[in-house]
């Protein structure tokens, strides 16, 4: 095998990897005849190839759909050079009197396809189309029969070339654009060919290049610059996301000092007791790494500023013991979910957004960098991925976000290693902010809030991507802060870590995962039995997955949680919460009826199928007088269900006029509220007057922090004060008097807010 070039074999690919470090020129098949030609005349010698990347300092990688065109014209060119006698040896050879007759020498055409074709087979196409067409007028006017003979060889032969390079799916595309053609010009080369070029360091390929023809939807800048252009494509329904990171915009020096370092990092490699912190251990590499970059920086003397060379160590730390370019879309607030489908390399990485659901992405991952992830997750997690278990589920602390990562491999996968990441919201969700998106309505916020209260159990219900989980955070944050609450996950979701700051008294727990085999890790059940043994706490489930839905039900059927009781599961209804938990998990139906609430939250869609909205669809209670069947027994009661000509939850008969057992049921336990339904409805309006009070002043003032978790509990705390205050003053909680006095504490509370942000 000639020097200067290797075949690798990666998965489903195979990869030509050609040595361009030695040449003045950067690697360009599109600009540079000598590249193509070089490139051409190793696929004449290689077997299958479905890949061509040039390494100069970056990578310049041509795709399949190029590779396959590259691999079609060495394929024309080996033939056509075997059959070089077609156009020397029977014409010139035989009789050299075609001199007399020819414009065109055999020769010129033999030249044509020996030298010129690898390097430039358009010219070449368009050069013997000419020839044909001179040869054949010349031809017609031929009267000897000697020449006649000579052009009917001559022309059958150049008849069949030019069919072949007919066939040819390069000549296909190039034809569009050969109108004024002139040979030599490689612009046609330039409309087909465009690898995609990234730094050497990197495993992940991202085409820079902007599509073409595409509507540019939106566009905004996020962490370290990086530019993030949405587009519309042409004749798709798809939308892409498009991401250009610093890392791809450096200059020369920049780069060259950035990839003597990732040299010199790239020969420690961190072992699982590194991982144990992965915190402590970025900080780490980042100090060694900035150190490092600055004694290049002085070495090399370039002046780079402390700006730059840090930036230059944060791209280090990405790419050696981080997560590359994925932590870059995680970056980004507007992403909800990032999912990097097998066999690697082969398609485009895909996302969720906020604003225009899911989209399409410029970014491929490689096997190489999915087997060094799945390496990473391993060490972080201290959980196996492997045939016996294909599945691992675990969290991810990155710089500034938080995400739950969900991976797959074989046999599971058959094609390799599949990815999934979650991104948590950097606050706590509030009910607020869901009722400035539409999820909820302000009376639903209220009837959530005095449910909470009211210390019911309740599950919260959906599809995948519904914001089950997100509908939970936001209950939480109601639950008030003198409460102890205990939360049970096998993957950290829930924002524990930012409540603790808040203020709240909030232990997590985290259990083994159903889908592991053999685990350290207390299994689910265990953890929830255990909770019991820790006081009155409020307990509340990440995900009802499996056994440990018997614990949690024992836990609501003696009331030993003394607090509000809650979890997600997946369902569409309160019948498919109950399916759920009683036919697949094996709950006793009987206990099953110590869930008093059901919250259902699902996406719709638009009438065109393009846009999804998270919308809670139902709050559902459930009674208790049935026996068999709750669906057929009148068991659900909807208190309050989705509309969807209004695209809001709407009041149910039954709680406009009080016949809600629940919601009587709590007051039974309030001294204010027992018998009196006015009083509890009353309650309820209040809490929806607050909520939404809330809402239209942040929109009134255009600011948006007012929705979030800090200020939204402090608007729960002023309401319990005053409304005890109210109480001790005039011996009722009238909710005018209440209301009032909260309207003047939340805009006295925003003047402070002003004024401390001035100061």
């Amino acid at each position: 095998m000639p020097e200067g070039y290797e075949i690798i074999d990666e998965g489903e690919d195979v990869i030509l990897k050609v040595d361009y470090e030695k040449e003045i020129s950067i690697p360009s098949i599109e600009d540079s005849e000598s590249c193509m030609a070089k490139t051409v005349e190793i696929l004449t010698q290689v077997g299958e190839v479905s890949k061509i990347i040039f390494f100069q300092k970056r990578d310049y990688e041509y795709s399949n759909t190029q590779t396959s065109l590259l691999k079609e014209l060495a394929h024309l060119y080996k033939r056509l050079y075997q059959k070089k006698d077609l156009m020397s040896y029977q014409l010139l050879v035989s009789n050299p009197a075609y001199k007399l007759c020819l414009d065109t020498s055999p020769g010129e055409v033999q030249r044509l396809i020996t030298r010129v074709m690898r390097g430039d087979p358009i010219t070449v196409y368009v050069e013997l189309r000419r020839i044909e067409r001179i040869e054949r007028i010349r031809a017609n006017e031929a009267l000897d029969p000697n020449c006649q003979y000579f052009f009917k060889k001559f022309l059958e032969a150049i008849d069949y070339i030019i069919g072949e390079f007919d066939r040819t799916r390069l000549i296909t595309l190039a034809k569009p654009y050969l109108a004024g053609f002139r040979p030599g010009d490689r612009s046609v080369y330039r409309r087909i060919f465009y690898p995609d070029i990234k730094p050497d360091f990197m495993f992940t390929k991202l085409m820079s290049t902007y599509p073409v023809n595409a509507e540019e939807l939106d566009n905004y800048t996020i962490a370290d610059g990086t530019e993030v252009t949405i587009f519309a494509l042409p004749d798709s329904v798809q939308y892409l996301y498009h991401l250009m990171p610093p890392e791809f915009k450096l200059d020369e020096e920049q780069y060259e000092i950035l990839d003597m370092a990732r040299k010199v990092m790239a020969e420690h490699k961190p072992e699982r007791s590194e991982f144990i912190d992965p915190h402590r251990m970025r900080v780490v590499f980042f100090n060694v790494g900035r150190d490092l970059i600055e004694e290049l920086v002085d070495m090399k003397k370039y002046d780079f500023r402390a700006k730059e060379m840090d930036m230059l160590a944060r791209i280090l730390v990405r790419y050696t013991v981080g997560f590359g370019l994925v932590e870059v879309l995680l970056q980004d607030d507007k992403i909800q979910d990032i999912s990097i489908n097998s066999p690697m390399g082969q398609v485009p990485v895909y996302i969720v957004h906020g604003e225009f659901d899911d989209c399409v992405t410029n970014i491929y991952s490689t096997k190489s960098e999915s087997e060094s992830w799945a390496s990473k997750l391993r060490m972080i997690s201290g959980r196996p991925l492997d045939e016996a278990n294909p599945i691992l589920d675990t969290e991810l602390e990155l710089p500034g976000v938080s995400t739950r990562v969900s991976t797959i491999t074989r046999p599971l996968d058959p094609t390799g290693l599949a990815f999934s990441f979650r991104r948590h919201r950097d606050k706590p969700w509030t009910l607020p902010l869901f009722t400035k998106l539409g999820m909820i309505t302000p009376l639903a916020a209220g009837l959530i809030s005095f449910l909470v209260d009211g210390t019911r159990s309740m599950l919260i219900a959906g599809t995948r991507s519904s914001g089950k989980s997100s509908l939970l955070s936001a209950v939480l944050i109601e639950i008030m802060r003198r409460y102890r609450i205990i939360t049970v996950e096998d993957t950290l979701e829930l924002p524990t870590v930012s409540m603790r700051k808040l203020g709240f008294n909030i232990q997590p727990m985290k259990v083994a995962s159903a889908l592991v085999k053999g685990s350290s890790e207390m299994n689910a059940a265990d953890g929830i039995r255990s909770t019991l043994r820790l006081g009155d706490s409020a307990l509340i489930v990440g995900e009802v997955r499996s056994a440990e839905a018997k614990a949690l039900y024992e836990a609501m059927r003696v009331g030993a949680a003394a607090n509000v009781v809650a979890g997600t599961i997946h369902g569409d209804s309160p019948y498919g919460i109950f399916d759920r938990v009683v036919n697949d998990i094996g709950v006793p139906k009987t206990s099953f009826k110590a869930t008093d609430i059901c919250l259902i939250a699902n996406p719709v869609k638009s009438a065109d199928g393009l846009h999804k909205f998270r919308r809670v669809t139902q709050i559902t209670e459930v009674r208790k007088s049935w026996a068999e069947d709750p669906l057929m027994e009148n068991g659900f009661v909807d208190l309050m269900k989705y509309d969807a000509k209004s695209d809001k939850l709407v009041p149910s008969d039954e709680l406009l006029n009080g016949d809600s057992e629940i919601l009587k049921s709590i007051a039974s336990n309030i001294k204010d509220f027992a018998g009196n339904w006015n009083a509890v409805w009353e309650n309820i309006q209040l809490r929806t007057q607050i909520k939404e009070a809330q809402v239209n002043l942040s929109k009134q003032l255009n600011d948006p922090d007012m929705l979030e978790a800090p200020f939204t509990i402090k608007c729960n705390d002023a309401y319990h004060n005053i409304i005890a205050t109210v109480k001790n003053e005039i011996g009722s909680m009238d909710p005018k008097r209440v209301f009032f006095e909260w309207n003047n504490w939340m805009k006295r509370e925003v003047k402070k807010r002003g004024t401390s942000e001035k100061m």
